[in-house]
């Protein structure tokens, strides 16, 4: 409301883990920071349903959850430090989204506070709510453009009994796909996590982070996560995908681990790793990345059988301009995430780069941020993923919640005209 009163910008602030500047200030803004707001307002065990102010880091809750026996239903390489508000300003997908969707659905309510400093308290607790409006869904993935997210009702799943990891080997980018459908047809309702990586991912991982793949010389890897209720029940199912998988081809190699103990799959697996190990070959791939130099970063959806050919065209686009081009992600939801490093920024390599990587998404009808939001940085982008009006309709809506345009400014939307 002072800010509001005396024309002043106000950039709202979590855990500043984003990767497109959302919630760095540009000119003079104020930080505003979210950090004290760090409470749990309550947690119903019957219903599964979690209150918590938005200063509440992912990991922190995650580590609550599990003490009542359930999950939060988000899960990211920065849940260390990432604020569930910021989680939801930016509609953050993650590594569970393929079992549990994206915020839009896990979250029940939100209390937001409007330009004018005034609160908006739609903090309901309720799956089911039909009257009116879905305010809330104005306000995820808004990137604190239109309201600052102060508090969060979200549904939370049950902590799953048993948890299976694969980690495979795959020859070419076709098998990793037939894989996937051969995975969904005979994992179904098991299945939480289908994430891939190319060699040179983990060649990064291995030479930086002195991390070792359990698969070696494959071109392509595959890390598969189960939950379900019966350890037994799922075991059997991941053992007869894995048996399926070898027989025909699809998989090369691999290992497999569980929460309770290490197990063997089949003879044609070479090793046993625990969970967090075969898990950490995937998130750490960004920490990876970072000891090569200046690191171009994209996040792409894209139908699957196009994913993996952005990352190969890219790769004879630049030569040797670009130290590395790599393609890992969530092929379960269509996530790509291409990363292209160089020794230091270069903006001629920048210039080879954008706007062609995002003319190649829309070419495919893809979108050029899958689940990292605009921020500053790809804010005057927006028109490859989205249609002239519906830009339009944006502004409109940030001009009539924001009139002065103190929130957040120069983030998310092009300047309206």
């Amino acid at each position: 409301r002072y800010c509001h009163e005396r024309n002043l910008a106000v950039n709202p602030q979590g855990g500043n883990t984003g990767l497109v500047g959302g919630s760095v200030p540009v000119f003079d803004e104020i930080i505003l920071s979210t950090a004290l707001m760090n409470q749990i307002i309550s947690f119903d065990k019957v219903s599964g349903i979690l209150v918590c102010q938005a200063g509440c880091v992912l990991e922190r809750l995650s580590e609550y959850l599990e003490e009542q026996g359930f999950i939060m239903p988000l899960d990211l390489g920065a849940k260390g430090s990432c604020h569930i508000g910021g989680n939801v300003a930016t509609n953050a997908g993650g590594l569970r989204l393929l079992r549990y969707g994206s915020l839009r659905g896990t979250v029940l309510g939100l209390e937001v506070v409007l330009a004018d400093g005034s609160a908006l308290d739609c903090l309901t607790s309720l799956r089911k709510d039909n009257t009116g409006y879905d305010l809330k869904q104005l306000f995820i993935g808004s990137e604190g453009t239109l309201g600052v997210i102060t508090a969060v009702s979200i549904l939370c799943p049950q902590k799953p009994k048993a948890v299976n990891v694969a980690f495979l080997g795959c020859q070419s980018f076709a098998k990793v796909l037939e894989t996937f459908t051969t995975c969904r047809a005979m994992l179904g309702e098991i299945l939480s996590a289908y994430e891939f990586m190319d060699e040179k991912c983990m060649e990064l991982v291995e030479t930086h982070l002195k991390l070792s793949s359990p698969v070696a010389d494959s071109p392509f890897y595959v890390l598969i996560e189960t939950s379900g209720s019966n350890s037994t029940h799922d075991e059997e199912k991941l053992n007869s995908f894995l048996e399926r998988a070898m027989a025909s081809g699809l998989v090369t190699d691999g290992t497999v681990a569980t929460d309770e103990k290490k197990i063997k799959a089949s003879q044609c697996f070479l090793s046993h790793k625990s969970l967090c190990v075969l898990w950490s070959l995937r998130e750490r791939i960004t920490e990876a990345l970072t000891h090569e130099g200046y690191v171009y970063k994209y996040d792409i959806s894209l139908p699957l059988g196009k994913l993996y050919e952005l990352v190969t065209d890219m790769r004879a686009r630049l030569g040797h301009t670009a130290k590395n081009v790599v393609g890992y992600g969530h092929l379960g939801d269509g996530n790509l995430h291409l990363n292209i490093t160089a020794e230091s920024y270069s903006h001629s390599l920048l210039d080879a780069i954008e706007p062609f990587v995002y003319e190649w998404t829309a070419r495919y009808s893809g979108s050029i941020s899958a689940e990292h939001g605009l921020g500053f940085k790809k804010r005057h982008f927006i028109h490859y993923s989205k249609p002239r009006q519906a830009v339009l309709l944006m502004q409109q809506f940030k001009a009539m919640l924001d009139p002065k345009g103190i929130l957040n400014p120069y983030k998310t939307l092009p300047s309206a005209p």
